[in-house]
Parts: structure tokens; sequence; C-alpha cells
């Protein structure tokens, strides 16, 4: 489970993808074998969760990692490289961004 606390040390990327309806349910079958398969087993994962709009229009990823390069590396290995371009091939585009929690409510 993710920890959204603002004392935490870890990293959060928060990717957007937007993708044509058509393609929606391709893009988050593979985006989850992406998880199940590979990038839940690098060091420093910590947890994640997919998200999807109504209109099937857009997918948004929020992951946690231990430490930025933990993330840097699981995006720069070789078998994340091809996922990327298959995952590139489904969708107009994909933007991960980290970022640091600073204030949580409820």
């Amino acid at each position: 489970m993710p920890r959204i606390e603002k004392s935490t040390t870890s990293q959060t990327v928060i990717t957007t993808f937007e993708m044509t309806p058509g393609t929606c349910q391709d893009l988050m079958d593979e985006l989850a074998e992406a998880y199940e398969v590979f990038i839940s087993k690098q060091p420093g994962f910590i947890a994640a969760g997919l998200h999807v709009n109504d209109a099937q229009t857009r997918i948004a990823n929020y992951s946690q990692w231990e430490r930025r390069e933990d993330f840097q590396a699981m995006l720069r290995s070789q078998e994340m490289r091809v996922r990327n371009r298959r995952i590139n091939d489904l969708c107009k585009s994909f933007e991960p961004v980290m970022y640091e929690v600073a204030e949580t409510f409820g």
C-alpha cells in the first residue's frame, strides 16, 4: 500500500498516460503486467496504483520508491526500456514526474 505521509523519505512518481478509448485496456494490461512481472520486484519498490478516467482517455499511475535512484535504475534497465517502447506505441504520450509529499490531509 502506498504511504502518503509528509514525513516519509520515499520518492513518489506520478505518471500520466494519454490514449484513445480503443487502446486504454491494452495499455492497462501492459502496465499491469509490467508491475506484476518486473517493476514490483525491483529494489526500492514500495507500492503503486493505476487509475483510469471514465472516458478511458487517461491513465494515472502513482508509485512509491525508497529512493529516487531506485526508480531511475528501474527505468534505465534493458527490460524497462523494451517495455516502454511497447507502452509508447499504445498511447499518445506519457510523462513520469517525481514528487515529494508536501502536505497530507485526512
